[in-house]
């Protein structure tokens, strides 16, 4: 039998990018947060993190309008 993967063996595992993985890297570059968010990786502080993602969530529904709005009637 395996044995059970330590707490810092699964830390050093990369993890696969995310589908909003480009979203994020260039929302932090526009904040200037990129070089926080490569130097710290998962441990950015809570501030951080949420100007990161308040960003992405506006970018996304802004390109959702933008679809809806570019979507032909009666589709």
């Amino acid at each position: 039998m395996a044995a059970k993967e330590s707490p810092q063996e699964k830390k050093k595992k990369k993890k696969k990018p995310g589908p909003n993985d480009k979203l994020k890297w260039e929302t932090a570059r526009e904040l200037g947060l990129e070089d926080d968010l490569a130097r710290s990786g998962d441990s950015l502080s809570v501030r951080e993190a949420g100007k990161i993602g308040g960003q992405m969530v506006k970018k996304m529904i802004q390109a959702g309008q933008k679809a809806l709005n570019e979507e032909p009637p009666g589709e």
